[in-house]
C-alpha cells in the first residue's frame, strides 16, 4: 500500500521533521487546555477562572485542529513513502486511528465545549449569574494527553507487527531488503 516510489531520504527527513513538530505542537497546545481548565476550576479567584477560561476560545479549537490535520497529513505521507505503509503495521493503524478520532473530535466535541467554557469565564468577567461550570472540559484534558502518549509510543517501540506476514518466500524478501 505504498507509493511507487519511496520519499528520498532528505524529503523524509523533511517530512518526519514536520510530523514531529506539528505532534510537539500539538502536545503542547492539549497541556495549556490542560492547563487552563485545571485553573479555571479549581481557582477560588473568579477573574483568575474568568480569564483563564476566556483564553481557551484564543487557541484551544483552531490550532490545535490546524496541527492534528498537519501531523495527519505528514503521517500518511510518511506512511506511503516509507517502507513501514499506511496500514501495513498495526502501530501505523493505531496512530491514524487516534488522529483521525482526535482530528474529528477537535471539532465536533471539544468546540461546543470550549465555546460554553468561554461564555461562562465573560459571564464571570462581567459579574453576571454564570453557567454552571465547565466540568465537561476535565475528560478531554485526561483522556486527549493520554492517547497523544500512547501514539508516540507507538511511533517509538512499534509494536505489534505486521497485519498480514509477507507473502514472499523468505530468500526473496532477504533479497528485496538488500536492495532497499
Amino acid at each position: 500500500m505504498g507509493w511507487p516510489v519511496r520519499l528520498g531520504s532528505r524529503t523524509r527527513k523533511g517530512v518526519l521533521t514536520a510530523h514531529i513538530v506539528a505532534a510537539g505542537a500539538w502536545i503542547g497546545i492539549d497541556a495549556t487546555l490542560g492547563i487552563l481548565v485545571v485553573t479555571g476550576l479549581s481557582t477560588e479567584d473568579p477573574r483568575v477562572a474568568a480569564t483563564s477560561f476566556q483564553a481557551l476560545r484564543l487557541f484551544a479549537v483552531w490550532p490545535m485542529f490546524v496541527v492534528s490535520v498537519l501531523c495527519l497529513v505528514t503521517g500518511v505521507v510518511l506512511g506511503l513513502g516509507t517502507k513501514y505503509g499506511l496500514l501495513r503495521y498495526w502501530w501505523v493503524v493505531a496512530k491514524l486511528a487516534i488522529n483521525l478520532l482526535f482530528s474529528a473530535l477537535i471539532v465536533f466535541a471539544l468546540r461546543p465545549d470550549i465555546e460554553l467554557a468561554a461564555d461562562y469565564g465573560r459571564q464571570l468577567a462581567a459579574g453576571e449569574p454564570a453557567l454552571p461550570e465547565p466540568t465537561v472540559l476535565v475528560a478531554p484534558v485526561v483522556v486527549a494527553p493520554t492517547l497523544l502518549l500512547v501514539a508516540t509510543l507507538l511511533a517509538v517501540f512499534k509494536p505489534w507487527g505486521r497485519i498480514r506476514p509477507s507473502t514472499r518466500p523468505p530468500r526473496e524478501r532477504v533479497a528485496g531488503a538488500a536492495r532497499r
